[in-house]
């Protein structure tokens, strides 16, 4: 209740006088307890299809934790909704160093464009995914042995009342429904009300399949060669070893076989050509006016992803789905609230501007603005701070002294140049503060170690209050990123072609803080 909420501060003055009821209140109007996203259990369940899944194999091997765990979930998820629009074309918006994009195109055989402002990071992800793929068959052989020793654990270790009840469970969705079809159209209707897709789409049988039944009638006693190996990676073990038995075994070949062979060792080799290709770094700014077809040539029909897309980057994502026909689905994560442009942040800014922030008419027609301060505090991980991870409160504290010294010894109270990260690099206070004024193009010489002591000295009693004050900006942070999420969500909400659309929590918010993700579908006649 709002007139609860607002006893947390002073009538008179407006100062906060009790801390507990404030805590509260920015808990009551965080995502996790408004009740506005959507699991992700019920998102994958409401896609899934008959699609196979994938092998076992994990990016952690060739990640680091959490970004492992961000490409796993997001991955999964973009595959699942891939399939749902019977689509095989992605596009990663800015795709860094390619960790997603190389990942869905090796794991998921989605064909992904991965555009970046940096020409460095596209540099890095052509370098990087080629090495990945010298490596790639071992992770998968590996992954296929992990995911064979699961199913074998899991089948040895079923219960028989497990069986029973998966058989009654196969039974009902047999007499409830015609097909598979119809209960994915079912989950989809009941997890999105009044949604406008009601069918499934069924990408196109490819080439692959045609080279892998010639396979079929070679020899299980012939060597296999690197061709046919290549193949096999995409076989199940079932699937080679009915191929192999299905065939009468005979100690020469005959010239109908060597044909085929040789047939199948072209187009075993015309697909890994092919594959080795499925993911293309490209180098361009992306802005919200964007012609997606003058970067990608052979642009079809596909999906928008974008894993921690920052600033402006998210909204222009966002505005570039709900403009283009082409583009059927949308997922991204966004990050970096603090270099969001602001519409009615500067009166005297151009209103022709595309802004990152309002998104939704509702916002707008209110002036809405939060402010850089507001926006740098929803960029703090609440979560992480929860489980023990403190603020930095000495770097912190260097900070805020350093500001005071700039503004009273040199009069400068706003600076494009920024200090980063000095802190790490400093040996003492004093270091830092001339490390920070030779970054700021600032002469120190005027400034001896004692005047900067002295500064040091005067501000050290009240440590404790900044890091009481940036702890309330912790506490607000989830406040203030909702806004910024609810106002994409509206913006998508708004739009006329749009099936559904949805936030929903991706991943572990101690490993990766900026954990929500702004989904949305088309309708299929769009």
């Amino acid at each position: 209740d709002g007139d609860i909420f607002s006893s947390a501060f002073c009538e008179n003055s407006g100062k906060l006088i009790n801390v507990h009821l404030f805590a509260l209140a920015a808990k009551y109007h965080s995502l996790s307890s408004l009740g506005v996203c959507t699991p992700l259990e019920d998102v994958l369940e409401a896609l899934k299809g008959d699609s196979e899944g994938a092998t076992g194999i994990k990016p952690d091997e060739f990640m680091n934790n959490k970004k492992s765990h961000e490409v796993q979930v997001m991955s999964e998820l973009v595959d699942a909704i891939a399939n749902y629009c019977g689509i095989k074309q992605v596009i990663d918006i800015g795709s860094g160093k390619g960790y997603l994009s190389s990942f869905l195109s090796m794991q998921y055989n989605l064909k992904v464009y991965g555009i970046d402002s940096s020409s460095s990071n596209t540099n890095g992800a052509h370098e990087r995914n080629r090495k990945l793929k010298k490596h790639w068959r071992a992770y998968q052989s590996r992954g296929r042995e992990n995911l064979k020793s699961q199913t074998s654990e899991k089948a040895n270790d079923r219960p028989v009342e497990s069986e029973i009840k998966s058989k009654t469970i196969s039974e009902g969705l047999l007499n409830n429904a015609s097909s598979l079809q119809n209960q994915d159209q079912l989950i989809i209707q009941d997890f999105v009300p009044s949604c406008g897709f009601t069918e499934k789409a069924t990408p196109a049988t490819n080439t692959e399949t045609e080279a892998n039944l010639v396979t079929g009638t070679q020899s299980h006693e012939t060597k296999l060669s690197e061709e046919v190996l290549a193949i096999l990676n995409v076989l199940s073990a079932d699937a080679v070893e009915d191929f192999s038995s299905s065939h009468n075994g005979c100690g020469e070949l005959c010239e109908e076989e060597k044909v085929q062979r040789k047939v199948t060792s072209l187009k075993t080799k015309a697909r890994k050509s092919s594959e080795s290709n499925l993911y293309f770094p490209l180098t361009s700014c992306i802005t919200a006016e964007t012609e997606l077809s003058d970067i990608v040539t052979d642009l079809e029909d596909c999906m928008m992803v974008g894993l921690h897309t920052c600033g402006d980057l998210a909204a222009n994502t966002l505005r570039i789905f709900t403009a283009k026909p082409e583009i059927k689905a949308v997922c991204n994560v966004g990050c970096c609230y603090h270099l969001l442009s602001e519409q009615f942040e500067n009166q005297e800014a151009c209103h022709d501007q595309v802004w990152g922030f309002p998104m939704c008419q509702y916002l707008k027609n209110k002036g809405w603005c939060c402010g850089r301060n507001a926006r740098m505090s929803a960029c703090l991980a609440l979560e992480r701070v929860a489980v023990g991870q403190m603020l930095p409160t000495e770097s912190l504290f260097y900070r805020a002294v350093l500001q005071v010294i700039i503004q009273e010894i040199y009069g400068v109270s706003k600076s494009d140049r920024h200090v980063g990260k000095t802190f790490s690099k400093s040996s003492s206070f004093i270091d830092y503060v001339r490390r920070s004024l030779k970054k700021l193009e600032l002469d120190d010489s005027k400034l001896p170690d004692s005047c900067i002591m002295d500064y040091y000295e005067k501000y050290k009693h009240r440590m404790n209050e900044l890091e009481a004050f940036n702890m309330l900006k912790v506490v607000l942070a989830p406040c203030i990123e909702v806004l910024i999420l609810l106002d994409r969500l509206c913006y998508l909400k708004e739009q006329e072609n749009i099936a559904w659309s949805g936030l929903v929590k991706l991943f572990d918010p101690v490993k990766s803080p900026r954990c929500y993700a702004v989904i949305a579908l088309k309708n299929q006649s769009c």
